[in-house]
């Protein structure tokens, strides 16, 4: 399975993008997705996503800024990014995540994660 991210680019501080991922050949229906992030030089941080009682997060970083959501019918996961600043330039990867990620943590990879390539982000100052 290869999720794909899309909506990635360069913005101006203050401007707003969207990130969508998508699963070709499977469904997203039933399972938990989360976006993580790594910014040059940094490793890898969780962003928002969901759990499996419905529940979303958004690490304290972004919240008030980054919205969360999924279709269930596009089959499809957003990210919603506004008032974005230079600190958010980062690689953003759409993750379903084989244990529910802790956001307070840094995110890593296991091996029964799906993960897909990446969608880079650049916010200029």
């Amino acid at each position: 399975l290869q999720l794909v991210e899309s909506g990635g680019g360069l913005v101006q501080t203050g401007g707003s993008l969207r990130l969508s991922c998508v699963p070709p050949g499977f469904s997203f229906r039933g399972s938990t997705v989360s976006w993580a992030r790594q910014a040059p030089g940094k490793g890898l941080e969780w962003v928002c996503g969901d759990f499996s009682d419905g529940d979303t997060y958004c690490v304290d970083s972004v919240k008030g800024r980054f919205t969360f959501s999924r279709s269930d019918v596009e089959n499809t996961v957003y990210l919603q990014m506004n008032d974005l600043r230079p600190e958010d330039t980062a690689v953003y990867y759409c993750v379903m995540p084989q244990w529910p990620p802790i956001p307070s943590l840094a995110a890593k990879r296991y091996p029964g994660d799906f993960w897909g390539q990446g969608t880079e982000v650049t916010v200029s100052s």
